[in-house]
């Protein structure tokens, strides 16, 4: 009996080898998926579960780094949610959804293999200074929502063993799209949580209103006695009376006003987590007398932290066109945030200066605390925005940029570890928008 030819037992092994290694990489996405599934089906919360795809991808790729950067469409910007690896971006750092690998990817929505990133110009070099790192080899693939739009996209970073090739791409394709589902279902229970919560503040601004009318009552009720029994002194006591009678008149004063601040507060971040505007009740407005408003409020807190409330120049800029209640809650957030992370002997300044050019006015807040992280300053203001206070919620930092933007104004902020902060707000003399 002949023996086949050398050259068909060759063909066949090859065949063979070629099945086997098309049965293993299925294996490997059949497992990834599962194991995907399975760690996410274990969670709500949309940090921990972009932290667990994140690490099942790099295990899964035997890769160093791994991101996702979910797009703000508020700022047009794809932000490092969420990094993890052996040197992983910063959280927080941000690049254009419209450059780079990630913003070709993104508007694409096709994945994208970069065998040499140092190499290719679209590369973002300063995103690996940031966290001491070369990028060698990458992946990016985008996160789409059911309906087929990007929310984000997903890169790893440098395979340990070789470089990341198209077997890699479909298995990152299938934990992204498990991943994309799971973050849509957060989202949607997050907002769910949310309305929840918006629902219970509309109850509590009516619970508080109906608190407060007492106080505001009774505060009106005491002025009348006061000022009733101390008419009636005998004249001999008549200079110590009206000392105490001013006195009186403007602590009731003072009672009355943070009552009725209180509920306006309580309304304002309601309408911040519904995500609503109160419409704007522009008139002349004094920078110069919200800020000692604020600082009245204030002044007794800053005083047991022994914390210096100063001025400057506010009294030279102009009457503005604005609404000072809204104003009012803006400046009382900035400096209630600022007193508490100030040491003693430490103070808050508020300053002015007019653009008579610009017909601008730019008030500063100037504090000497412990400032900022850069990760926290690039995402202030910003809707990824989370506070570091415990049980802080970041409402506070919501309110004072709706507030400004609502004026058509704008703000920034300086800070640096150790050398405390810097809040500009710049507000225009007379804005154009009206009262809806």
């Amino acid at each position: 009996m002949s023996e086949r030819p050398a050259t068909t037992t060759q063909k066949e092994s090859e065949y063979l080898r070629v099945i086997q290694e098309a049965l293993l990489h299925r294996e490997k996405e059949i497992a990834a998926a599962r194991r995907v599934s399975e760690a996410l089906s274990q969670r709500t919360k949309l940090q921990d579960l972009i932290e667990q795809a994140l690490r099942t991808t790099l295990d899964v790729l035997d890769a160093e780094n791994g991101s996702v950067l979910l797009a703000d469409p508020e700022t047009e910007q794809l932000i490092f949610y969420h990094s993890i690896g052996d040197k992983p971006v910063p959280q927080g750092a941000v690049i254009p959804w419209k450059q780079g690998i990630a913003g070709a990817v993104f508007h694409s929505r096709k994945p994208e293999i970069v065998t040499d990133a140092q190499h290719d110009p679209r590369h973002f070099a300063d995103i690996d200074l940031a966290c001491g790192s070369v990028t060698r080899d990458m992946i990016t693939i985008p996160l789409k929502k059911w309906e087929g739009e990007p929310i984000g996209v997903v890169q790893v970073m440098n395979k340990r063993h070789g470089r990341l090739n198209e077997e890699d791409v479909g298995i990152l394709t299938i934990i992204c799209a498990l991943s994309a589902t799971a973050i849509e279902q957060a989202r949607l229970f997050e907002n769910a949580k949310l309305a929840e919560v918006a629902q219970m503040m509309g109850d509590i601004t009516h619970d508080i209103k109906n608190l407060l009318m007492p106080v505001v009552c009774g505060a009106g009720i005491l002025k009348t006695e006061i000022n009733e029994l101390l008419e009636k002194l005998p004249n001999i006591e008549v200079e110590r009376a009206r000392a105490s009678r001013e006195l009186c008149n403007e602590v009731i004063d003072m009672l009355k006003d943070d009552a009725c601040r209180i509920q306006d507060r309580v309304k304002e971040i309601a309408d911040c987590v519904k995500g609503l505007t109160t419409p704007l009740d522009l008139a002349p407005c004094q920078i110069a007398d919200v800020v000692s408003n604020v600082y009245k409020t204030l002044g007794a807190m800053a005083q047991e932290r022994q914390v210096n409330l100063k001025t400057e120049q506010l009294e030279r800029l102009p009457i503005i066109v604005a609404d000072e209640r809204r104003l009012y809650n803006a400046f009382y957030n900035l400096v209630n945030n600022a007193i508490p992370e100030i040491p003693p002997g430490g103070s808050v300044t508020i300053s002015g200066v007019h653009d008579p050019a610009a017909d601008t006015i730019t008030v500063s807040v100037v504090d000497t605390g412990k400032g900022m992280l850069p990760e926290v300053r690039e995402r202030l203001f910003t809707s990824r925005t989370l506070s570091s206070k415990p049980g802080g919620t970041g409402l506070g930092t919501k309110i004072i940029k709706d507030v400004v933007k609502a004026h058509d104004g704008t703000i920034w902020v300086e800070s640096a570890l150790g050398c405390g902060s810097t809040f500009h707000i710049t507000l225009p003399v007379h804005p154009t928008k009206q009262a809806d």
